[in-house]
């Protein structure tokens, strides 16, 4: 297992630039935005238009020595306004376009979220059963948008060689394990979940607990912590909608690794990933407001650093 780094906490620096601080700390793995919510600092779509350009950023890599684990186009490819979701998908395609030149066999994504019906404008995330308007809502969606597109895209995926790990996030219809589960079922295999434990926390959901449920549904692992504040819970419950800078009133927010788990809680993570055949990357994500992407990430990796399973030991004397 390795440990590695998602960049747009880096998007202020160059490619070069970003190469040379993962280096810095010894670092192997790099995940690259290709656009979409994450942006596209240093890995442009345009490359599969470029051989020049593709050759120059494979080349720059080699010299590195560091390997990308991943690539990402996070978005809302069933946004309901058509341009934006038009546009979503096909930077979502280009992007396993390119993942399958590069050789990488893993792409990042959303799952989307689509409005009410046809005339919508807005995305739409259903959260509760009743009144009975809601569950209209969600049959449709995932009749009607959901099971179209995935089925299509998942397949697009597969035929490419490249797996899907879709981000469980409230406000897309992926959001939890079952949900995830529901999408793998029509979309196949080549779909996954990307496992990142700071949208499981704040939803009462044990990431420890979810890798049993997941089980070989795993295709990616991003390192990423939730602090709760029991204080400010009972007047918002976890549904906080406070903006993420107003620290001291939300309930819940996102924090280096190590800031709200101690590192007993990842090494128990780690394990129980090895346990359950996860034996790839483990990719630091950082959006902690209250420290700056230099300290965050730093601190992240010195953490990991520690508690990571290396290589997977060959078979023992007793097997």
């Amino acid at each position: 297992m390795k440990v590695g780094v998602f960049t747009p906490l880096l998007s202020a620096l160059s490619l070069d630039e970003v190469l040379k601080k993962l280096q810095s700390l010894g670092i192997e793995r790099v995940e690259f935005g290709t656009g979409n919510y994450p942006g596209d600092a240093h890995c442009k779509l345009s490359m599969l238009d470029d051989s020049v350009a593709l050759a120059t950023f494979k080349s720059k890599l080699a010299d590195s020595g560091i390997t990308i684990s991943a690539l990402s186009s996070h978005g809302n490819a069933l946004h309901p306004d058509k341009a934006f979701a038009t546009a979503n998908a096909e930077t979502s395609r280009k992007t396993i376009l390119l993942a399958e030149k590069l050789g990488v066999d893993t792409v990042l994504d959303f799952s989307g979220c689509p409005g009410d019906s046809p005339e919508s404008k807005k995305p739409n995330w259903v959260t509760c059963p009743w009144p009975p308007d809601y569950l209209d809502i969600l049959n449709w969606q995932w009749d009607e948008v959901v099971t179209p597109y995935w089925k299509a895209h998942g397949q697009f995926a597969a035929d490419h060689g490249v797996k899907i790990a879709i981000e469980m996030h409230p406000g897309f219809v992926v959001y939890n394990p079952e949900t995830l589960l529901r999408l793998r079922a029509i979309a196949g295999n080549a779909v996954g979940a990307n496992l990142d434990p700071s949208h499981l926390f704040w939803q009462g959901i044990d990431p420890i607990a979810a890798i049993r449920v997941l089980g070989d549904a795993i295709h990616y692992v991003h390192a990423k912590d939730t602090q709760m504040f029991p204080a400010n819970l009972p007047k918002t419950g976890v549904l906080d909608t406070k903006p993420y800078t107003d620290e001291r009133n939300r309930a819940w927010m996102f924090r280096t690794v190590g800031y709200g788990h101690s590192a007993e809680w990842w090494s128990e993570f780690i394990s129980t990933l090895r346990m359950y055949g996860y034996d790839n990357v483990l990719s630091i994500e950082h959006e902690d407001s209250l420290m700056s992407p230099e300290e965050g990430l730093r601190k992240a990796a010195a953490l990991l650093s520690q508690v990571v399973i290396g290589e997977k030991p060959a078979a023992a004397w007793w097997v």
